[in-house]
């Protein structure tokens, strides 16, 4: 546990607006402040900041909490370690003493494997044993220099090289198989999970080792193996090589898929090159990307799978407002293979020529038809109108509607009635999805935090509001006491678990603002009090008045839940009991 006073001043020294400005761009609006949620893919801004109640709230996807909360979820660290980011900005010592985070202890011995592991791999490449991974190197045309930048290592042809090493430096084998450095098979013996086998590191942006990334030396299937997903690596929340990509203060960074085609870029000079870790890019490496970039230029592999690959970038890139321009390679399958064949230069200007992705759809979709036959242009047509369809400006939008209609040699106002009616269909679909989604949150069916609220929903409001009451008022606590047994009169076992977290900490003469409770309350929890204290400032802080008003309809409901229930077991004991007289 952290002392209160602590927590007040890592509180007071790291305001919530100042700290989310540094990740969201946030616009007044009334008292409050607002932005495009860091947290999910939105074009209107609900994501807001309650500089009064030092909180955030996304009314998009729900997430919210304190400073503490948004630090956890943005920079994808456990609690200690947001504490501890929070108090070196704030040049606040953290009181090791109370540290006693068992999660915590095993991350940091994780780390420090890690750190261990990448320099025993990369010392390997010194040995007699590494010359199979020397080959591989030279073949490949890389340099000494690029060898270290990237801290390449080489993993011994032996079932315990780096569980030796370990064990020498004090750790045990349970640790090593939760950093993933080791693998424990059915018979209970360990063994390590890199064998024969040239080494990536994979550095974090604060510049810690938080995985590997491995790759055969022969003809042999899977070419690559990954680390698995630990305490510190997650593999759809990083981006290899993004610790140096960020460092050239770039508005464009380039996309490939594999570890070879970012260091040839690197190699090359072009050291804004990044690549997802053996998966296709996530939305989380998307909303990254938008947080150090405002193009991103896509050097996927031109087989079948990179251009796969490709469409669901594009989407995904859109989706949080990155300029996006496609690579396109010929003579060769990917950046690596090309600078290798061609040469730096003509790489360059390969990438200068890179195409918007637009551009790059009617190309491909080009490629399918046959444009001198009558049926397939019609076809081409057709397609490439449910592609403009989806540009929203205007401007732009006519430009590629006047381009396609002179290639093919058409009237222009037949073609812009077909890119409208399907403009038309694009429209109705999300209009629809839209109020589908207000109506289910009107009736609560998707409250995936409280599930018991869409079937108790006046319970579960009359809960929420008294939680905003006495979180603004704890002075009323006897009172509310006095008139309410809050383990058996609350409808929703969520909301009991969040009051009973609050009435508790009154108790102990403990404060209940967000920074006290992030350590105690759940993600889950601390999103749900958020919420409801958002709402909470639409409506005002309440009186005692409307909080005795409020137990009486939250018991009230929880009588007609227990009468309910009473009929429904009466209902199927009766069923039953027909059941075996029939038998």
């Amino acid at each position: 546990m952290l002392s209160e006073s602590f927590l007040q001043e890592l509180r007071d020294k790291n305001d919530i607006e100042d700290t989310i400005s540094r990740y969201v761009e946030l616009k007044k609006a009334g008292k409050n402040i607002k932005g495009l949620c860091p947290f999910h893919s939105e074009k209107t801004a609900s994501f807001t900041v309650f500089p009064d109640t030092q909180s955030f709230f996304c009314f998009g996807c729900n997430a919210g909490g304190d400073v503490i909360t948004f630090i956890k979820k943005i920079e994808n660290l456990d609690y200690i370690d947001a504490v501890r980011l929070l108090a070196d900005k704030a040049h606040i010592e953290l009181p090791k003493d109370n540290i006693s985070d068992e999660s915590h202890k095993l991350r940091t011995r994780i780390y420090e494997m890690n750190t261990i592991a990448a320099k025993f791999f990369h010392n390997n490449l010194k040995l007699d044993f590494a010359k199979v991974a020397l080959q591989y190197i030279n073949k490949r045309a890389l340099l000494p220099e690029t060898v270290t930048k990237f801290g390449l290592g080489y993993a011994l042809d032996k079932w315990d090289g780096l569980i030796n090493h370990l064990k020498e430096k004090g750790y045990y084998l349970e640790e090593m198989q939760a950093a993933g450095l080791v693998v424990k098979n059915d018979r209970g013996t360990y063994y390590d999970r890199f064998r024969n086998k040239l080494i990536f590191p994979i550095i974090d942006l604060k510049g810690k080792v938080i995985g590997f990334g491995g790759r055969v030396l022969d003809d042999s299937k899977p070419k690559y193996l990954n680390s698995p997903e630990t305490l510190i690596f997650k593999k759809g929340t990083n981006l290899f090589a993004l610790s140096l990509a960020k460092n050239e203060n770039s508005d464009t960074i380039i996309l490939a898929e594999g570890y070879m085609d970012v260091i040839a870029m690197h190699q090359a000079g072009i050291k804004t090159a990044v690549a997802t870790l053996g998966t296709a890019i996530t939305p989380d490496q998307a909303r990254l990307l938008s947080r150090y970039c405002k193009q991103v230029i896509i050097a996927y592999d031109s087989d079948e799978a990179g251009k796969l690959a490709t469409n669901k970038a594009i989407k995904l890139l859109n989706e949080v407002s990155v300029g996006v321009k496609v690579l396109s390679i010929t003579g060769g399958k990917d950046p690596d293979e090309y600078i290798r064949t061609y040469g730096v230069e003509k790489f360059k200007l390969l990438l200068n020529g890179s195409g918007n992705y637009i551009e790059h759809k009617i190309n491909q979709l080009k490629l399918k038809f046959n444009l001198d036959l009558p049926d397939e242009a019609v076809s081409f047509l057709k397609e490439s109108a449910v592609i403009l369809s989806e540009i929203r400006n205007p401007a732009e939008r006519e430009i590629y509607i006047n381009k396609i209609s002179k290639d093919l040699k058409i009237e222009k106002n037949s073609f812009v009635i077909e890119v409208e009616r399907y403009r038309k269909q694009i429209y109705k679909k999300q209009e629809k999805q839209m109020l589908k989604a207000q109506a289910d949150k009107l009736i609560s069916k998707n409250d995936k935090i409280n599930s018991e609220r869409g079937t108790n929903l006046k319970g579960a409001r009359a809960e929420e509001r008294l939680i905003g009451i006495f979180f603004a008022n704890k002075d009323y606590l006897n009172k509310i006491l006095q008139q309410i047994n809050i383990e058996t009169d609350f409808v929703t076992e969520f909301n009991k678990s969040i009051m009973l977290a609050l009435v508790n900490r009154v108790k102990n003469n403990l404060e209940i603002e967000l920074i006290n409770l992030s350590g105690e309350l759940s993600s889950n929890q601390m999103s749900k009090l958020s919420e409801i204290i958002a709402n909470n400032v639409k409506l005002g802080n309440g009186d005692i008045n409307e909080a005795l008003e409020l137990i009486e309809v939250i018991k009230k409901e929880k009588n007609q839940v227990k009468s309910k229930d009473t009929r429904e077991m009466t209902n199927e004991e009766f069923l039953e009991s027909i059941k075996k007289l029939k038998k």
